[in-house]
């Protein structure tokens, strides 16, 4: 059984290598060929006059230049529809942030009670502790008798 076992693994190891080879031998063909036209291309250029060959180049670099500056702009456009995404979400926290303030200070006192009960509650659902305790000054003397018992 456990011969099988080492045997199947090693079939399975040399069949995923096996696939590797075989992707790293196709990823080389196409590089040489690649290269390939590189080389066909540039032996084309050097026959080329000095004036023909300077245009190439020029013609190679506004190519690329132009390739690289639409990139850029995709890139522009993704980040203005993120930023204005944001900036919609921020007007929703501002606002929901204003209607709560704006609800704090129209009946502060009763909401006193009712506002520590939801702390508590909202602390025993929280189970990652940092290290800090939230408590009314009042509530400081029972406070520390229960820490010590």
């Amino acid at each position: 059984p456990v011969l099988r076992l080492l045997e199947a693994q090693l079939q399975d190891q040399r069949r995923e290598h096996e696939e590797e080879m075989e992707a790293m031998r196709n990823q080389l063909d196409l590089m040489q060929e690649e290269l390939e036209n590189q080389q066909q291309a540039f032996l084309q250029t050097l026959q080329l006059s000095p004036e023909v060959q300077v245009e190439f180049g020029l013609q190679q670099e506004i190519t690329r230049l132009t390739n690289e500056n639409l990139d850029l702009k995709e890139l522009l456009e993704k980040l203005e529809k993120n930023e204005k995404k944001l900036k919609k979400q921020l007007k929703i926290y501002m606002k929901k942030v204003q209607d709560f303030e704006a609800s704090q200070t129209m009946a502060p006192v009763e909401r006193r009670p009712h506002e520590r009960n939801m702390q508590v509650a909202v602390q025993r659902k929280e189970k990652d502790f940092q290290g800090m305790l939230e408590y009314y000054k009042e509530d400081e003397p029972l406070l520390i008798r229960n820490l010590i018992t």
